[in-house]
């Protein structure tokens, strides 16, 4: 059923996101699926790395982990934007059709008043893409 999974990540906030680790890693152990991490980085220095290639690193380590920890294919792919906060949706639009995704698992927050001013990025994803889209929220 599916064969592509893009789990959008953010390595400052990995605990925050554990739920959809596991969820991606479940789905993609039980579809003989592959994911692919994806971060979207900016060129100034930030708590995880100095620079976007330096972060590209981390990421690519952390997708080698996952994939061993999870015995499944796993890649990465980290885009650099000077403004990773506003461009995330369109970037993640563009790599669902780059990397071939059919499937997007995503972290998400708990509904809120302000959503239906502001709409969430996953709320955004699944109502301008084609491809179905998991979001998970925290316990």
């Amino acid at each position: 059923m599916f064969s592509k999974i893009l789990v959008p990540v953010d390595l400052a906030h990995i605990d925050a996101i554990q739920r959809a680790l596991a969820t991606s890693a479940d789905l993609a152990r039980h579809y003989e699926a592959e994911v692919c991490y994806l971060a979207v980085t900016t060129s100034t220095p930030g708590s995880i790395a100095r620079t976007p290639e330096e972060y590209e690193q981390k990421l690519n380590v952390f997708a080698n982990e996952q994939s061993q920890v999870h015995g499944q294919a796993t890649s990465a792919r980290c885009v650099n934007s000077p403004d990773p906060v506003s461009d995330l949706d369109d970037t993640i639009l563009k790599t669902i059709k780059v990397v071939n995704a059919d499937l997007v698992v995503m972290a998400t927050h708990l509904p809120r008043h302000l959503d239906a001013v502001i709409p969430s990025h996953g709320d955004r994803i699944a109502s301008h893409t084609d491809v179905s889209v998991f979001l998970v929220r925290p316990a």
